[in-house]
């Protein structure tokens, strides 16, 4: 277990660095600079280019950037909070606290409601109940995040008047409900849909077969039995989705003007702040990564027949 985990370390490392790599060439291949505004001249673009680095060749900051990064640097924003060391954005300022809470609260959500909505249609296969949650499923998967969070914000903030419009920091339980129900609908509905297809395979194993033929009862049968086994595709979808969904969502932070890590990445690229762009994707590759991992482990916790060792891939 030990050496797997070193090797999959390892892995991530070069994984991360390749990011870094594929993010930083591509990013300076756009034209342009984060210092041209109406106002700029070639020679202001000139002094900031050389104040931050950025007139040396390409291969020279990314190495810098690489070094950096190994020291913990960021760096500073070139652009958005001009000066503003990107570490202190990102986590100082409460962007990712934020973007961690909301997306936790929606992720629980998704998997409280998910996985029992699952099970459910798969007992009640073939039956009303199973029509009818797949018809709810399929419509939550098709539904796009912004129309169910602007149609919730127009009906219970602006005409009910029950839940504030805007979220802003989530200072309270109301201030939660909206974007986490918008945020969570799609991962529940696809959550249950998964878990429904992975039950109704596993409830036709051979070893379910024997268990009902020993008498044992459906409902202890799907529980007891097939669920265990029903999850670890769930748990495999839940790995890049947790890291996905805890650094936030653009659509749900802009529609409740929350000041998230995910409404920021966007700006950051739509004002070609450099160094924002860069810290936010490795944060973002390293929880995918890191979620990955963590997704491997848990196999050997739901099924211990499932075996990690170093030469596997």
């Amino acid at each position: 277990m030990l050496s797997y985990i070193v090797k999959r370390l390892l892995g991530a490392a070069g994984t991360l660095l390749l990011i870094m790599a594929i993010t930083f060439f591509l990013m300076n291949a756009i034209p342009g600079s984060p210092f041209l505004t109406e106002k700029s001249t070639p020679q202001s673009i000139e002094l900031a280019n050389k104040k931050y680095g950025l007139d040396k060749p390409l291969i020279v900051q990314f190495k810098n950037y690489v070094f950096n990064y190994l020291q913990g640097d960021l760096g500073v924003s070139l652009k958005m909070q001009e000066g503003t060391p990107v570490s202190k954005i990102i986590f100082e300022q409460g962007k990712f606290e934020i973007s961690i809470k909301l997306g936790l609260c929606a992720l629980a959500l998704a998997i409280l409601i998910g996985i029992p909505l699952g099970c459910i249609a798969a007992y009640r296969r073939g039956g009303w109940l199973d029509g009818f949650l797949r018809v709810i499923t399929t419509v939550g998967v098709a539904i796009p995040t912004f129309v169910l969070a602007t149609l919730m914000l127009v009906f219970f903030a602006v005409h009910l008047g029950w839940l504030p419009a805007k979220s802003n920091t989530l200072p309270d339980f109301k201030s939660y409900i909206m974007p986490v129900i918008s945020l969570s609908s799609y991962y529940t509905c696809y959550i249950a849909k998964l878990t429904r297809t992975s039950m109704l395979d596993t409830i036709n194993q051979d070893y379910i077969r024997t268990a009902r033929a020993k008498g044992v009862k459906t409902r202890s049968l799907i529980l007891k039995h097939a669920l265990r086994n029903s999850l670890i595709p769930v748990i495999t979808y839940l790995g890049p989705v947790t890291a996905g969904i805890i650094t936030g969502s653009f659509v749900v932070e802009s529609t409740f003007q929350i000041p998230g890590l995910g409404k920021y990445f966007v700006q950051s690229v739509l004002n070609r702040d450099y160094t924002v762009i860069m810290a936010t994707t490795v944060v973002l590759s390293a929880l995918v990564i890191f979620m990955n991992l963590v997704v491997d482990l848990a196999y050997k916790i739901v099924d211990p027949r499932i075996t990690l060792t170093a030469k596997e891939d």
